[in-house]
């Protein structure tokens, strides 16, 4: 199997960060990846009422939801920068900040204008802070010499897991969205600084990429091939976030709790797996791991579009969030080793190329649902999941990694 998709054992770099300073670093970006995941699904937990409150169509929302998309292309790259000039440290901490702060202006938009404008700046943040904190567990696991990125990006699906099901619980209790997301921000903004010290210097983790730069021109063909799977799953987890609470109320029928239990079963059947991914692969090799991973998805979304019952979806969503656990992660750490590239810049340039997934993805959504319907418009999502699998073995076939120690 190509060094590319194989588990970066080993890859131990001399003058790292040992013992206690390591393992604080390790749960500073735990402490990342949670709040990630506690913002965002924060937000979607409260998309349906949103979307009522200001009387959008699935069309004008799709473009609402563009805002999102185009702030995240954005920020990437110029985080991507940053990180790679700075190291990630700084990059982490400060773009943690700034996205629990974005949480609130969406709370008090009064028309799909300053939705739009709101979501960009929430979307800029979002982008950003995910290169940051994947570059700098990238730089963590290059220095622990073992895996570890699954149970990084696990940590988000927990955080998801919590803002959606607190989300349900407050959507069902009527609470204005303004009045929560001012609270849940201010929680989230004191654990973000609070452990923001933890974090570990990173730019001087590997001398040799320091003056490294993304160089769209001549990218790596490992790096698009990996750039492409992460496009489609980006894509289908994005439709999956801001479409699946909608699916179930409009389509299914569901109730306002229920509606954004689709979304929680999603992700803690994410979360679980993510949690025993690194094992996983370890024990599959992460090429089988993506290819059963996007399989998987399919079927289970599949699934969830073909039933009647909001009840009956909800298996579906779990078998998805299972086939999609993994492969994230493993082309997150598979584009930060890539040869002649930094960390940052590696991560910026598959996700950000990922996260145009996210701005076709909403919008085209959209459109296809205003044509037929949104049944339909989400059999997308399932194209694009085995679509992912198929393209493992041109990613294993360009290897261009590095290997250290």
């Amino acid at each position: 199997m190509s060094q590319l998709l194989e588990c970066p054992e080993g890859l131990a770099v001399r003058g790292a960060p040992t013992g206690e300073s390591l393992s604080r670093a390790w749960w500073a970006v735990v402490a990342r990846f949670l709040i990630h995941g506690l913002v965002i699904s924060t937000w979607i937990s409260r998309i349906p009422s949103i979307k009522a409150s200001l009387h959008l169509n699935d069309g004008v929302f799709g473009l609402t939801l563009l805002g999102s998309a185009i702030g995240s292309v954005i920020g990437i790259p110029l985080c991507g920068w940053v990180v790679t000039r700075y190291g990630s440290r700084s990059a982490a901490m400060w773009t943690s900040i700034g996205l629990c702060l974005a949480l609130v202006p969406p709370a008090f938009a009064f028309n799909a204008v300053t939705l739009f404008a709101a979501l960009f700046l929430f979307g800029a943040m979002a982008g950003s802070n995910d290169v940051a904190m994947n570059a700098q567990g990238v730089a963590v696991e290059r220095r622990m010499g073992t895996p570890t990125m699954s149970r990084f990006h696990g940590m988000f699906s927990l955080g998801a897991i919590f803002g959606a099901a607190a989300g349900g619980i407050v959507a069902t209790h009527a609470i204005p969205a303004g009045e929560h997301f001012l609270i849940t921000a201010a929680i989230f903004l004191a654990f973000a600084v609070s452990t923001a010290p933890l974090l570990m210097e990173s730019q001087a983790d590997n001398p040799a990429h320091s003056s490294a730069k993304l160089r769209v021109r001549h990218l790596p063909p490992a790096l698009l091939a990996l750039s492409a799977i992460g496009f489609c799953i980006f894509l289908s987890e994005g439709a999956i976030a801001d479409w699946t609470a909608i699916y179930l109320k409009e389509v299914l029928g569901a109730g306002p709790g229920l509606a954004t239990a689709g979304y929680a079963v999603f992700c803690a059947s994410m979360a679980v797996f993510r949690l025993f991914g690194d094992a996983i692969t370890v024990r599959l090799g992460t090429a089988w791991t993506i290819r059963a991973g996007g399989i998987l998805a399919a079927c289970g979304l599949a699934s969830a579009l073909l039933v009647q019952s909001p009840h009956w979806a909800l298996p579906g969503f779990a078998l998805a969030g299972a086939g999609f656990s993994s492969i994230i992660p493993l082309v997150f750490a598979a584009g930060g080793r890539i040869k002649g590239m930094s960390e940052g810049a590696g991560v910026a340039t598959v996700s950000g190329i990922g996260y145009m997934g996210f701005l076709v993805g909403p919008p085209a959504i959209g459109f296809i649902s205003q044509v037929t319907n949104l049944r339909v418009g989400l059999f997308v999502i399932v194209f694009l999941s085995a679509l992912a699998a198929a393209l493992v073995s041109v990613a294993a076939k360009n290897d261009n990694t590095e290997q250290d120690g």
